[in-house]
């Protein structure tokens, strides 16, 4: 009895949190507002939009990659091969710079952004899955439900959100990209888009975007839903897979799911 009175009395901010962070998160629906070509060689594992092209990672050992595509016809107009002992994941840019993450050899690479030349390598500890940027911080996923926040010039960790859906810990995060103020990450292994609050790291919202590629176009060997972009300036949201031969537009619907 006296805990229970307790906790009433004199917790109401940390009961309210608890009430916040188990509420379930929205669902988001979304409309295709164009489709593009899109290398079904292509791996995804990082996709930035920039400057009017998109700059993709593409994984696999001896097959990863980075790339600057042409949105409308899909093309590979720029391409740097990643050596075969790494398997390359997440993509960022920063200032006039790419950043690449690997998956299981712990360097990360930077490169100009407009030659794609090898600027610098750096170390971090762990695995590296998705990689974005807050405008002060890169954000690193490690398929973990914990989000690394690194320095960009000294690439060391400066601090953790661990990721909640309804109050439990959300594992299996991958591709990340900022969309105005909020982080939006695929769950590998599911046709799950969630929107997390960044602070948080509360799931406040999800796409479900099972069935975004039509039946006709799933041959194998397409993989897995993975790849997001965001035009800040045309406000437009891009999205892919693994070895997906189209990459979409997508106008989302904060009102109800599709």
């Amino acid at each position: 009895m006296f805990a229970l009175v307790l906790l009433a009395t004199a917790a109401p901010a940390t009961a309210q949190l608890m009430m916040e962070s188990a509420r379930p998160p929205a669902r988001i629906g979304y409309t295709v507002v164009n489709t593009f070509p899109h290398d079904r060689g292509a791996f995804t594992q990082g996709l930035v939009y920039r400057d009017g092209v998109l700059y993709e990672s593409t994984g696999l050992n001896g097959r990863s990659s980075l790339r600057k595509v042409e949105l409308a016809t899909g093309k590979v107009l720029q391409q740097v091969d990643v050596d075969a002992q790494h398997f390359a994941e997440g993509l960022t840019d920063w200032n006039n710079r790419l950043v690449q993450v690997t998956w299981q050899t712990q360097t990360g690479f930077i490169y100009d952004l407009k030659t794609f030349k090898l600027e610098k390598t750096f170390t971090f500890p762990g695995e590296g899955w998705g990689l974005a940027h807050d405008g002060k911080h890169l954000i690193l996923s490690d398929g973990t439900a914990t989000l690394r926040f690194l320095d960009p010039k000294t690439h060391a960790e400066v601090r953790r959100v661990d990721v909640t859906y309804e109050g439990k810990p959300l594992t299996q995060l991958n591709e990340l990209e900022m969309v105005d103020g909020e982080l939006f990450a695929n769950v590998w292994g599911t046709n799950f888009l969630v929107v997390i609050d960044p602070v948080s790291g509360r799931v406040t919202g999800q796409v479900d975007l099972a069935g975004l590629l039509p039946e006709a176009d799933r041959k194998p060997p397409i993989d897995v839903l993975n790849g997001i972009a965001w035009d800040a300036k045309g406000k437009r949201l891009f999205v892919t897979g693994k070895l997906w031969p189209k990459l979409f537009e997508l106008r989302l619907d904060r009102a109800g799911a599709k």
